[in-house]
């Protein structure tokens, strides 16, 4: 079964103590959360995000014991045509007594061809495919039976002998690229989906010679042949080699002829295990430069590297092409092997291959650790998996978690309200082990039989899971009582009857800690009639849509905490621009034009292959819902093929492309929206690429194919913390944002004042000028860290505020949520304060997250702000005049 990837808690004790983490630090990065688990004897996960100066960074990195106590052992994967790393560790034999623990993928193939690695793979103690083309050494990754591992250079030594005894050199041995000229062997360990083509071929068995094969011919040369069967090598003249092509045409059945192949090894002996890859990242311990070569770009990666001694493996994965994960360059990724440790280190496929999975104690599936880029998990030719010994199935622990997930928000709970936990047997290998275990809680609840804790009152709480000597624990937080309900989804609208669409219940108390509330502490109204509503077992509801075209809303309670969510199912076309402002769209080749009806925009295509594209004066919004886009194309058959571009939450460019347009006249087209694009979306530009010859397409009315659902209730929350001018003067002291005030302590007029401590108050502005991944994200949280680890030893200082100025296309929404998640972790462990004041904001606001008090100040008024840095209740009181 696949995970999605929890969300990593931030180790706070770790970021406010050191100005980076010591293992992963770059030269100018920063660990920002961290969490690492045993997955079984001498094998450990340890997932970590970074924040570099131009991107975020996820890491899931497996730390290997080779020939340790546990009994690890790497092995290869695959091998029978690509598949999924899921599919390939679930069918992969272990062997008696053992089981697989965890996978990655391996070698780069032939991706659009066989489906064969490109490189060398040895299984079991033998050959399974040289790389190819030619018999020549190519790099790898291998592992001796219950040994050590190396990168080393694994070639092909092979022959054929005919009869009367001549003997050829045998260039290629299961080869997903056969060599120019000589004679390859296929077997049924042929790892591809089909074989390449090939010209004179015959077929040996036991020695002789059984069936000449001779080529099938179809409209474009030789077609391709299937794997041959068991005990069957097909021998096979590369294409373009007559002489070889003649010495197989000579042979008749009962031939004698003897095919020999067998893996030669550079610095060392011959692998049991053996995985291809390419670049060299790190050379007996100096990390590799690739500056100036064509695969050194910023992309997800996967690498392995071995300590000097070979004892010691380390698999990388390095999510990228995602706003979350930038990826990295492979001089990058070497650096980081070589600072994490590896004395050498190769590079296998990366991109949307790059797949690790990692078992969970007592679980018999494998967890996905990281995000591939392509979303869904890219079949691949072969892989690592790593296998340990079974263990003896006696329950010697249980992994107690709540249903839903390890995140923070499903380890809290709410005063009268519930939180169902699991608890997964474990035996002393951290394998599978069956069997119930006896419920019991201390602290702030109760748990049940059945494993349901009970929140009773605000405070701590252990919930725990025993069985004889076998003991598990989960910490859970009973928060203040519930205050408010919000639903991940502000509105839900469904395509078409059947679709389904989940979402989940967030609570809030005073304070506005968040925790998940469960279905079973849920009453829920909707019509019965147009939808279905259920528990979808991983804390949050499935909404099913029972008729093909319907509004209406889901009314969700907890107590007196209400919220509503309208629904939706079918879809409409809904305007989002009819170019009248055709005229203001600039870019090469563009003009107005006669729309469908009205002004249009043209876009001139003067040649094959030209691309003319129009950017929009302003960005034009897309509904939130919407999942496709409509535009009339007025088509000149030229072929040419027109994409709509979008800008989306965090500003990265998505683009739509549309069908070639084979058609003349006016038609609308559909652009799917990609489900993986984060809303809100917006559209920036108009583009288009010539077909075979020069074009011209003239556009019209963009639409958006959207769910009816209508707007969604927005509460208002009014915050306590805005307060009357007399309570703001009834505080020890006042300073104020924008305009003075009398008896104002100081004014904040900018972020741009350097650090100061006043009255108990220690301030830190921070400087929003540069977007984060340009830079800016670095230095903010670099800065804030100090502040945090300045005011914490401060027995004079009861708070910390953070003053910036509004600048949401700088600063990205990891940078923000991770600033939130570090003043809230400040304020737990210290007992502080803490708040952050935005100034020059759209609209004044005043609101509080997991205790952490946000102030928006608008450019105009004034805003004044009480301050008691060591009160009881709120240390601040804002009002803001007009």
């Amino acid at each position: 079964m696949l995970s999605p990837r929890p969300l990593l808690p931030v180790l706070l004790a770790v970021l406010l103590l050191t100005p980076a983490h010591a293992v992963a630090a770059g030269a100018d990065g920063i660990e920002t959360a961290r969490t690492g688990r045993q997955i079984a004897p001498g094998i450990r996960l340890e997932s970590y995000d970074r924040l570099e100066s131009d991107r975020w960074l996820r890491i899931d990195e497996l730390l290997v014991d080779l020939g340790g106590s546990g009994g690890v052992r790497a092995e290869y994967l695959g091998g029978r045509g690509p598949a999924t790393v899921a599919g390939s560790a679930a069918r992969h034999p272990a062997g008696p007594g053992r089981r697989v623990v965890a996978a990655v993928n391996g070698d780069f193939f032939d991706i659009r061809g066989t489906g064969a690695p490109l490189g060398p793979g040895l299984g079991g103690g033998r050959l399974l495919h040289s790389a190819g083309p030619g018999p020549a050494a190519a790099p790898a990754v291998g592992f001796g039976a219950d040994g050590p591992g190396r990168v080393l250079r694994i070639g092909l030594d092979g022959s054929v002998t005919l009869p009367g005894g001549a003997v050829r050199p045998l260039t290629g041995y299961n080869a997903a690229r056969p060599a120019a000229g000589g004679l390859c062997a296929y077997t049924a360990d042929w790892p591809g989906t089909r074989l390449p083509a090939l010209s004179t071929a015959v077929e040996v068995r036991g020695g002789r010679v059984a069936a000449a094969a001779p080529p099938v011919r179809g409209r474009r040369g030789p077609l391709r042949r299937e794997r041959p069967e068991p005990g069957t090598t097909l021998l096979a003249a590369a294409a373009g080699d007559g002489a070889a092509a003649a010495e197989l045409a000579a042979l008749r059945p009962g031939d004698a002829v003897a095919v020999a192949a067998r893996p030669v090894a550079g610095g060392g002996p011959v692998p049991v295990a053996a995985v291809g890859g390419r670049e060299a990242l790190v050379v007996a311990g100096v990390p590799q430069d690739h500056d100036g070569e064509p695969n050194n770009t910023a992309a997800p990666r996967t690498a392995v590297g071995f300590s000097r001694d070979g004892r010691r493996l380390r698999i990388l994965a390095v999510d990228g092409r995602q706003r979350d994960s930038g990826g990295l360059t492979l001089t990058a990724l070497g650096a980081m092997m070589h600072r994490l440790g590896s004395y050498e280190a190769l590079n296998l496929d990366g991109g949307g291959s790059t797949t690790l999975l990692a078992g969970l104690s007592g679980a018999t599936d494998l967890a996905l650790e990281n995000s591939p880029s392509d979303g869904p998990l890219r079949p691949v030719s072969n892989g690592i998996v790593l296998t340990a010994p079974a263990g003896s199935g006696r329950t010697a622990g249980f992994r107690v978690e709540p249903v839903g997930g390890t995140a923070e928000e499903f380890t809290r709970v709410f005063p009268g309200l519930g939180r169902t936990l699991t608890a997964t047997g474990y035996d002393a290998l951290l394998g599978p082990a069956p069997g119930a275990p006896v419920w019991f809680a201390q602290g702030a609840g109760t748990v049940g039989p059945g494993g349901v804790f009970h929140a009773v009152r605000p405070g701590r709480a252990t919930a725990h899971a025993r069985r004889a000597t076998a003991h598990g624990a989960l910490p859970l937080t009973v928060l203040g009582p519930l205050t408010r309900i919000r639903p991940t989804r502000s509105r839900i609208g469904l395509a078409q009857q059947g679709e389904k669409a989940g979402f989940r219940l967030t609570g809030y108390d005073a304070q506005g800690a968040a925790a998940v509330v469960e279905p079973r502490d849920v009453a829920l109204e909707f019509d019965r009639s147009r939808w279905s509503v259920t528990d979808d077992g991983r804390g949050g509801f499935t909404v099913t849509a029972l008729v093909p075209q319907a509004t209406g809303h889901l009314r969700a309670a907890v107590g007196a905490a209400t919220v509503e969510i309208p629904l939706g199912v079918g879809l409409v076309t809904l305007p989002v621009t009819d170019l009248a402002d055709a005229g203001e769209w600039t870019g090469p080749g563009a003009s107005v034009a006669q729309g469908h009806p009205g002004a249009g925009l043209a876009l001139e295509l003067p040649r094959a292959g030209a691309q003319g594209g129009a950017a929009a004066p302003r960005p034009v919004p897309v509904p939130e819902l919407a999942r496709a886009l409509t535009l009339w194309v007025d088509g000149d058959g030229s072929g040419a093929r027109p994409t709509v571009e979008l800008a989306d939450a965090d500003g990265a460019a998505v683009k739509v492309p549309g069908p070639a347009v084979d058609w003349t006249g006016w038609r609308e087209v559909a652009f799917a929206l990609p489900a993986t694009a984060q809303p809100p979306l917006a559209v920036t530009r108009f583009s288009a690429v010539a077909g075979t010859g020069p074009g011209r397409l003239a556009l019209d009315t963009l639409g958006a194919r959207t769910p009816p659902t209508g707007p969604a209730a927005v509460p208002v929350v009014r915050d306590p913390v805005a307060a009357t001018e007399a309570a703001v003067r009834a505080r020890p002291w006042r300073f104020a944002v924008g305009e003075g005030a009398a008896g104002a302590d100081f004014v904040l007029t900018g972020a741009g004042r350097p650090g100061f401590v006043h009255r108990g108050v220690r301030f830190l502005s921070l400087d929003t000028a540069s977007p984060t991944l340009a830079g800016g994200g670095l230095s903010r949280i670099r800065a804030l860290r100090e502040a945090l680890a300045a005011a914490a030893r401060e027995p004079a200082t009861g708070a910390l505020a953070v003053v910036r100025t509004y600048a949401p296309a700088a600063v990205d929404r990891k940078e923000s949520a991770l600033t939130d998640r570090l003043l809230a972790e400040f304020r737990r462990t210290t007992g502080k304060r803490a708040a952050v004041l935005t100034l020059a904001a759209p609209e004044f606001a005043a609101a509080r997250s997991e205790g952490v008090l946000s102030v928006a100040a608008p450019r105009t008024g004034r805003t004044l702000v009480g301050v008691d840095a060591f009160a009881r209740g709120d240390w601040l009181a804002v009002r803001h005049t007009p």
